[in-house]
């Protein structure tokens, strides 16, 4: 079955225009390699898919949550509509399966990486837009993505990974976080960049991406989970008779926000090194 006739099945939609569906899961890379073979890649459909994700989520959640102030509804969009949250919804539809990818993007990770997962999740809303209209993928974005536009998150959950993970160290450690290059190949126009963050000298994060502000939101993300993992741990072991004592006297009960501001997120950092 071929990739676009397999995706409208998942989808559930009445596709239209399956030569524009397959368009939205053409990257420039297998193009590169099948000049011939579609009418083009999937870039300008994800130019216009990125507005139609914003505004359905935006309302949305202007529906949903009717107490929020604005900074407040900026934040739960963000975090929908970042690379991260929309490399989540990809996932869940499993689209990586369904790309065209070049040989050397597919041997690099490309259909579980979240930069391109977000790309070509994109692209597909934009593609179905076009084929079926506003109405139908407003109705389509707002459920799939029920589960994160119902979601209701503190203020702290909804930050980004890099500004939780400096709140969380000048706090404890009094540290701001340290990213570091480990290695940037590719030619410009497709460059891929490896970022660790260490604070204090310990390495707690490594991430990738097509930028270096990706990157680096990806291995505070990581950093975040470690520090959620040793926390949990640190909960384990600590006496149960002593524990609230402990709490108040290193003042872990503030801290304690990772973890459960990570909890309420759902951070995933699909396709991430040591992830």
């Amino acid at each position: 079955m071929h990739p676009a006739e397999a995706l409208t099945e998942r989808l559930g939609l009445p596709i239209r225009d399956r030569d524009l569906l397959e368009q939205a899961l053409v990257h420039s890379s297998w193009l590169h390699e099948h000049p011939d073979a579609a009418r083009g890649h999937n870039e300008r459909l994800e130019f216009l898919g990125d507005a139609v994700v914003n505004l359905a989520v935006s309302e949305a959640l202007f529906r949903r949550h009717p107490n929020d102030d604005e900074g407040v509804l900026s934040a739960r969009r963000a975090a929908i509509v970042s690379t991260p949250g929309l490399a989540r919804l990809a996932a869940r539809l499993d689209l990586g399966s369904f790309l065209l990818l070049g040989e050397g993007e597919a041997q690099r990770g490309g259909r579980v990486r979240p930069s391109l997962l977000a790309s070509a999740f994109e692209a597909l809303l934009g593609a179905i837009y076009i084929d079926l209209g506003w109405d139908a993928v407003r109705d389509w974005v707002h459920a799939w993505a029920e589960d994160e536009l119902a979601a209701d998150s503190a203020l702290a959950a909804l930050k980004s990974p890099k500004s939780r993970l400096q709140e969380h160290t000048q706090r404890t450690t009094g540290e701001r976080p340290e990213y570091r290059i480990l290695e940037a190949v590719g030619p410009d126009h497709e460059k891929q960049f490896r970022i660790e963050v260490a604070v204090g000298g310990r390495t707690l994060g490594v991430g990738e991406g097509p930028s270096r502000r990706i990157a680096e939101t990806f291995a505070a993300a990581q950093a975040l989970e470690v520090i959620r993992a040793e926390r949990l741990q640190s909960r384990a072991a600590r006496p149960a008779a002593g524990a609230e004592a402990s709490r108040r006297e290193d003042g872990s009960a503030d801290a304690e926000d990772v973890t459960d501001a990570e909890d309420a997120a759902g951070v995933v950092v699909a396709g991430q090194p040591g992830s």
